[in-house]
């Protein structure tokens, strides 16, 4: 059975915007090794328009980008849109049927899918259908943005934590019935 994993950069006082502030290599290298290991991505519209950059080819790409991207470009991707007519390489149009589709991914692919985008995650919670939260916390206050929870989580236990790179703290929670 699939574990559905949100994991985000957050800043200090909870906003994600990848404009604002990134990873440093040592952590980007962690996402390079997490996404060379996942099983799927399950994105909302607006972060899959923003990650297919990687579906595109840059001369100046460092090799953990280049690693980056043909990790992200071989793994299987789940875009929920009910707005999107079309989706790319590798991926899949979830248009209805959102939670019959996520509950059978969970039941027929082994490993973690990484759910990508706040709302995404949000709906997805709703539903009972997160595992895992894992919030990249930087040193910085944005004031205003994305919050990483679009609504009020389930009541959640922290199961780690730890330091990555020069700055960032992963902080991992599961729901507080789940007992993994």
């Amino acid at each position: 059975m699939a574990t559905l994993v949100f994991g985000m950069n957050v800043s200090l006082d909870g906003y994600v915007d990848h404009d604002r502030f990134a990873p440093d290599p040592v952590l980007f290298r962690h996402f390079v090794e997490q996404a060379q290991e996942q099983t799927g991505s399950i994105y909302g519209r607006r972060l899959y328009e923003v990650m297919r950059y990687w579906d595109e080819d840059d001369t100046e790409w460092t090799p953990d980008l280049w690693a980056f991207a043909e990790a992200w470009r071989r793994q299987p991707k789940w875009v929920v849109s009910r707005s999107l007519q079309s989706v790319g390489p590798n991926a899949r149009l979830v248009a209805s049927d959102v939670e019959a589709t996520i509950r059978r991914l969970k039941e027929e692919l082994d490993g973690e899918i990484e759910v990508g985008g706040p709302d995404l995650a949000q709906s997805l919670t709703a539903m009972g259908l997160i595992d895992a939260y894992r919030l990249y916390v930087h040193p910085v206050a944005l004031g205003s943005g994305k919050p990483y929870f679009a609504a009020p989580p389930p009541p959640l236990r922290l199961t780690a934590s730890e330091r990555i790179g020069e700055g960032a703290v992963r902080l991992t929670y599961v729901p507080a019935d789940l007992r993994t």
